[in-house]
């Protein structure tokens, strides 16, 4: 069996729910892929999977790393291609789930990742830039050595815009010409969730209401207390990042959850880019008209051909 159902979307459609109904149905595990959700500590802000949603079947790469450790998208690949192998193993279906699309693509794609080593000292020196309120800046630097990788990666993913402008250091070759590809021998299903512009926004709006009311902010609270500060790339994650401000006196509450929703809308529409509607290779549902038995039936088909 090399079966691999992958389920993408932007944040907030619904991706867990309907990932956790196939595998209820078709005897799968889910593999996290959500570059947020792999940070032990970091539940309520990056919306990951209840308890009760944990036990009702097996999920991988979730709590992983806490948020001071290094991960890099060659870390994630090679765990994911690993738990896809176990799960094969054992006769169940895996199932990958998320909006981040470098790590969807970097798997679903066999991305052929090139093996920089880390320069440490000045990869400080651009986290404490970012530190202090100049990750805007280090975008525009990455867009003028290397605008093709500045494309490709949300201005807001500090952590992408840090790598690409340490790899292109190396003066070997361009972040954004190191990429090749060898596919994976898996058969892949891939399911894309939508609906209108408004309701997404809509969906995630009220997702950040609920994010505050489950106490959003206390999470954060004690990550720092943990002693996870909020210069680490992790805690530039949506949400984090306001909230940390907050905190820190530098705004409202009011003006850090207009700035979460907002640049939560943002970051759909850079999704979007990853997950293209026009992508032959994705089958699209659009969640407002409840296709659940549509799709249900679309997997059996391919489960069985």
């Amino acid at each position: 069996m090399n079966k691999l159902i992958a389920v993408v979307g932007p944040t907030g459609i619904g991706k867990t729910k309907l990932a956790i109904e196939l595998a209820q149905k078709f005897q799968g595990e889910i593999i996290n892929a959500d570059s947020r959700q792999v940070y032990r500590f970091m539940d309520i802000g990056t919306a990951k999977p209840t308890k009760a949603e944990l036990t009702v079947v097996p999920h991988h790469l979730i709590d992983i790393i806490s948020p001071d450790d290094d991960f890099s998208l060659a870390d994630y690949q090679r765990l994911a291609y690993q738990k896809i192998d176990e799960i094969q193993n054992r006769d169940k279906i895996p199932l990958i789930v998320g909006g981040s699309g470098q790590y969807i693509w970097a798997v679903l794609e066999g991305w052929v990742i090139p093996k920089v080593p880390p320069d440490r000292e000045y990869r400080r020196e651009l986290e404490s830039r970012a530190a202090v309120g100049k990750a805007d800046e280090l975008y525009q630097e990455l867009a003028l050595v290397d605008p093709a990788a500045a494309a490709k990666i949300d201005r807001h993913n500090v952590r992408r815009v840090i790598r690409a402008l340490e790899v292109n250091r190396q003066g070997k070759e361009l972040f954004s010409t190191q990429r090749k590809k060898q596919q994976p021998p898996y058969d892949i299903f891939t399911i894309g969730l939508t609906a209108e512009r408004k309701e997404l926004y809509r969906r995630v709006d009220a997702r950040v209401d609920a994010m505050l009311s489950s106490g959003f902010v206390n999470e954060v609270k004690d990550l720092v207390k943990k002693g996870y500060t909020l210069d680490l790339p992790a805690m530039f994650s949506i949400g984090y990042r306001e909230i940390g401000q907050y905190l820190e006196g530098k705004m409202t509450l009011d003006e850090a959850v207009y700035k979460i929703k907002v640049g939560t809308h943002r970051f759909i529409r850079a999704q979007y880019t990853w997950f293209r509607r026009d992508d032959e290779r994705i089958r699209w549902f659009d969640v407002g008209n409840n296709r659940v038995a549509e799709i249900e039936t679309a997997v059996k088909l391919w489960v069985k051909s």
